[in-house]
């Protein structure tokens, strides 16, 4: 048994099945729930202290110019890089990670990424110039990288049906936590700070020593009574947790005994195995579906406005005070709306709660993009209140459903036999848009000027958001063997 499940951890052990390799049933003194919400914290904490990150340049930006009274120490490439460049560094790592967590289980490579993002803000913390701020930005690529490389596995492997959706949705919650800590302690004391609390959230995450390693990840070892062991410590031993145990390990061993059977055959033909994997539809329609919900949020600009609230509320407002309350309304009311979000995950369909709320909006989108065309020609005079009501109303919309589902939904559908291969094009294709969009907004504000930037945003998005109505399945309250299966191709009857 597991070292960190001593004895004092459970009460009972009985016979079970003697006919099946697992055994033994563990009754634990803690609740399953309190289990898995002892694993989901010690993720969106670390997931916190990417928020802190994300939220840094909005605050440090305008503060270094301010206290040396100049643009230049701090000019436009230079704080669009140091904005961007985490999602460009992430771009190895994404590899790295998902080799690792292939190999090594899931415990091992979260402790290694907390471990770095304590040097990285030890870096942020001592730096004295540009160039080590941009060092720090470049090592938080790791922990960026991690989000959907392991961060989603620890959860969609670690939690019961029943609560895996609001603990992905909690995780995102946590993000934006931070983003909105970062800029309240940004405004109100010296931006350093935030790196102290994002060191002591770092050291919590620590608490991953005493997980016990995912049980999917044991069974796709061929490690079935670790697996049972780990399975029953996170997820209980009711009727429902034995039969998806039973699931899990029976469907995994044919799996082992298929690969067994075929590993001579995928040895000599590689490339075949390949493109067999890839016009698999179980493997493709997930990554499509979830390649079209990360393309969607993206293309939202709900993060460009996050990222550059103040600037984007200074052309709104044309007042740098009206700006920085601007911004902490809109990052509190984006909170408000995540929170509703999970509150409403519990009890909406999943097609429902996205659906509703990424149209409501799209709709806002457009509605801001015609009011700043109206203003620019002259048609209508600019309200300050309006501005800031409409930016407010799309940013409830768009907090309560697409921003904080993305990775619920893509952590359902993949197949744990592809997790690998398809986290890797999910997270490199999120990562690269990501950074390029955070990098080229700054420019398109220029170039298209707002109301064309945000007739673009809405555009752009609808387009993805037909899409997803079209192929995404409804996944509420099921387990992850019945998610899989709607996938898998009709078996064809024999001539």
């Amino acid at each position: 048994m597991n070292q960190n499940m001593e004895s004092h951890d459970y009460e009972e052990v009985k016979t079970h099945d003697p006919d099946e390799s697992v055994i033994e049933i563990v009754k634990y003194r803690w609740p399953p729930f309190l289990r898995q919400m002892f694993v989901v914290s010690g993720v969106s904490s670390i997931y916190f202290v990417l928020g802190l990150g994300f939220g840094v340049p909005t605050v440090m930006i305008p503060h270094i110019r301010k206290e040396a009274n100049s643009t230049y120490v701090m000019d436009e490439d230079m704080a669009s890089w140091l904005s961007s460049v985490h999602g460009y560094s992430s771009l190895p790592w994404v590899f790295i990670i998902a080799i690792c967590t292939r190999y090594f289980g899931r415990k091992l490579p979260f402790l290694i990424i907390c471990l770095n993002t304590l040097i990285c803000f030890i870096v942020f913390y001592y730096s004295v110039n540009t160039t080590q701020l941009l060092i720090s930005a470049i090592m938080l690529g790791m922990l960026l990288a991690s989000n959907m490389t392991l961060f989603v596995l620890i959860i969609t492997e670690y939690s019961s049906p029943r609560y895996r959706a609001v603990f992905m949705i909690l995780k995102a919650t946590f993000f934006y936590w931070g983003v909105w800590v970062a800029n309240i302690l940004g405004v109100f004391s010296h931006w350093k700070h935030i790196g102290v609390l994002a060191l002591v959230c770092s050291l919590y995450s620590l608490t991953a020593l005493f997980w016990p390693e995912s049980p999917y990840w044991l069974a796709m070892k061929g490690r079935f009574e670790e697996c049972a062991v780990s399975h029953r410590w996170l997820k209980g031993s009711d009727n429902d947790t034995e039969y998806e145990l039973k699931t899990l390990i029976n469907s995994q061993k044919a799996y082992l005994e298929t690969c067994a059977e075929r590993k001579c055959d995928v040895s000599r033909n590689q490339l075949k195995y390949i493109m067999e994997m890839c016009l698999t539809k179980a493997y493709y329609m997930p990554v499509f579906i979830s390649i079209s919900v990360m393309s969607m949020y993206h293309f939202s600009g709900k993060l460009v406005c996050s990222m550059y609230a103040i600037d984007l509320m200074n052309q709104f407002t044309g007042s740098e005070q009206t700006a920085v309350i601007g911004m902490l309304i809109m990052d509190s009311v984006t909170l408000i709306g995540m929170q509703l979000g999970c509150v409403l995950s519990k009890y909406l369909k999943r097609r429902t709660l996205f659906f509703s709320t990424a149209i409501t909006g799209i709709a806002f989108l457009f509605v801001i993009s015609i009011y700043l065309y109206l203003i620019k020609y002259a048609i209508i005079i600019e309200n300050k209140n309006i501005s800031i009501l409409l930016l407010t109303l799309f940013s409830v919309s768009i907090s309560t459903g697409p921003m904080i589902m993305p990775s619920t939904i893509f952590g359902e559908l993949l197949c744990s036999r592809y997790q690998t291969s398809s986290l890797l094009i999910l997270t490199l294709y999120s990562e690269f848009l990501m950074a390029s969009i955070l990098k080229i907004s700054p420019y398109m504000f220029k170039s298209f000027t707002l109301p064309g930037a945000f007739l673009f945003y809405g555009t752009s998005s609808s387009i993805f958001c037909f899409i997803i109505y079209k192929y995404l399945p409804e996944t509420k309250d099921k387990t992850l063997h019945e998610i899989q299966s709607f996938f898998k191709e009709p078996v064809k009857p024999k001539a």
